[in-house]
């Protein structure tokens, strides 16, 4: 999900890959598979404490875990806003590394909240007396 802004990110700012660009490719996903864990572990929980049934797990859970997932994004993301739109001194280094981050996490963060509770419903496996019910 990340790699998808990232990329378009470069690519609409006319960037070109550069080491300090890949370093924000590193924090990216870093950043969005902490998002994805966030989800899936509380989908899990749900699923294990609460006995819920798979699609309402998944519901509350997307809903418990909205407000974490945002901060987490938009505080990387304004955080490194100023960095991205720079041209001052030192900014040839700085601007790939913020805009790969601040376009990954666009991506990553609108399709996590929306594509992850979806393929975990299509992937995961649902117990046979759940299938009974």
């Amino acid at each position: 999900f990340a790699l998808i802004g990232g990329v378009a990110a470069l690519w609409l700012r006319d960037i070109n890959l550069s080491g300090s660009a890949a370093v924000g490719f590193i924090a990216l996903f870093g950043i969005s598979v902490q998002n994805g864990v966030i989800l899936v572990t509380e989908f899990n929980r749900l699923r294990e404490e609460g006995g819920l049934p798979l699609i309402e797990a998944v519901r509350r859970g997307a809903l418990h875990r909205l407000r974490p997932v945002l901060m987490i994004a938009l505080m990387a993301a304004l955080g490194l806003l100023p960095a991205a739109l720079s041209h001052g001194i030192g900014a040839e280094t700085t601007r790939p590394f913020a805009t790969v981050i601040v376009g990954g996490l666009a991506t990553s963060t609108v399709l996590t909240l929306l594509l992850l509770p979806i393929l975990y419903l299509m992937f995961h496996e649902v117990p046979r007396e759940e299938i009974a019910r």
